[in-house]
């Protein structure tokens, strides 16, 4: 009887040992790496071809390569392991929820706007809370390497163990100085040749969807400044140097400006004898999969009922703006 009959799956050591000779490229770097001598590594890799009746090193070249099973494994191997870490970590993070530190990492203008009301909404539960802020590719890598455990960001894209449950959206608007003659506002490219148009930053996913946008409507406006935060841009285009697209959210945070700005909705903006398409962004609550049990829902309706209940009220009536300043509409979960 062959070891594949005793057996129905190949012991964890094997499999560990496996990983460590392709990522280290020799039997030797992998026995040095595991603490065991090249033999012990040797005759586990000779245990799995028994397992799987197959050779999984090319033994016909220097230094040996895996066969396209040896490879198959590696991979099969490896992602198995990342989910064996992921359990371990979920059913320790369960033990420590009664009084678990949670890092929440938010979007600035997320941060200093919802943040206070978020915090407020969790003082009641048994976690400690820290709130850190900062723009979304930081904060996206943040939550992947485990220095997060919840952060809420404008990124909807899927990723590999994370979950992105939409919160909120809204819409840009065009702010220009108090000084400036409306009576001039037309494309984009029309306030540009009175103003320079001040951008948020090319590595920031607000500066990618306003760059976005620009290309899609055809508008090539000059760069001239740029800022990762809203508090220099709206400084710029309030001492008269510039005009900007932003959103509700970013104004209401640096709202100090307001007695020196003005806000315009695009779409009341005309380009060749059409409006302009209103541009939205939205934000998502990133956490990873089974862990933090109910934390993310609640963290989600918190958002959402500060959002309906007051940010989007305050919102309005501080920036005199017309309408739904926030969108809660939100796909079925």
């Amino acid at each position: 009887m062959n070891s594949s009959s005793e057996s129905s799956q190949p012991d964890w050591d094997l499999l560990i040992s496996w990983i460590a000779v392709i990522e280290s490229g020799s039997v030797s770097e992998a026995a040095q790496r595991l603490r065991i001598s090249q033999a012990a590594v040797s005759q586990r890799i000779k245990q799995l071809e028994i397992f799987f009746e197959t050779s999984l090193l090319d033994r016909s070249t220097r230094p040996a390569q895996p066969t396209a099973a040896g490879q198959r494994l590696y991979e099969q191997a490896k992602n198995l392991l990342t989910q064996a870490d992921q359990m371990v970590e979920s059913v320790r993070s369960v033990s420590r929820a009664k009084r678990m530190t949670v890092r929440i990492g938010c979007v600035d203008s997320f941060a200093a706007t919802v943040g206070p009301l978020l915090i407020k909404g969790l003082s009641g539960s048994s976690h400690q809370i820290r709130l850190w802020s900062g723009i979304t590719p930081t904060l996206d890598a943040s939550i992947v390497s485990r220095q997060l455990d919840l952060a809420v960001t404008t990124n909807g894209q899927p990723s590999l163990g994370i979950n992105r449950t939409m919160l909120f959206s809204e819409n840009y608007y065009v702010v220009v100085p108090n000084s400036f003659d409306l009576s001039q506002l037309g494309s984009l490219t029309d306030i540009s040749s009175h103003l320079q148009f001040i951008r948020y930053s090319a590595r920031s996913v607000i500066g990618q969807q306003v760059d976005d946008y620009l290309h899609r409507c055809g508008e090539e406006l000059e760069r001239s400044y740029e800022f990762d935060t809203t508090d220099p841009l709206l400084s710029l285009v309030a001492n008269g140097m510039g005009f900007a697209l932003t959103t509700p959210l970013c104004i209401w945070q640096s709202r100090h400006f307001l007695p020196d700005i003005r806000i315009v909705r695009l779409s009341s903006l005309m380009r060749h004898g059409k409006p302009y398409v209103d541009l939205s962004r939205s934000f998502y609550l990133a956490y990873r999969q089974g862990e933090l049990g109910n934390l993310p829902n609640e963290v989600r309706d918190l958002v959402r009922i500060a959002a309906k209940r007051q940010i989007a009220r305050d919102i309005a009536a501080t920036l005199r703006l017309d309408g739904d300043v926030l969108s809660l509409d939100t796909p079925d979960e």
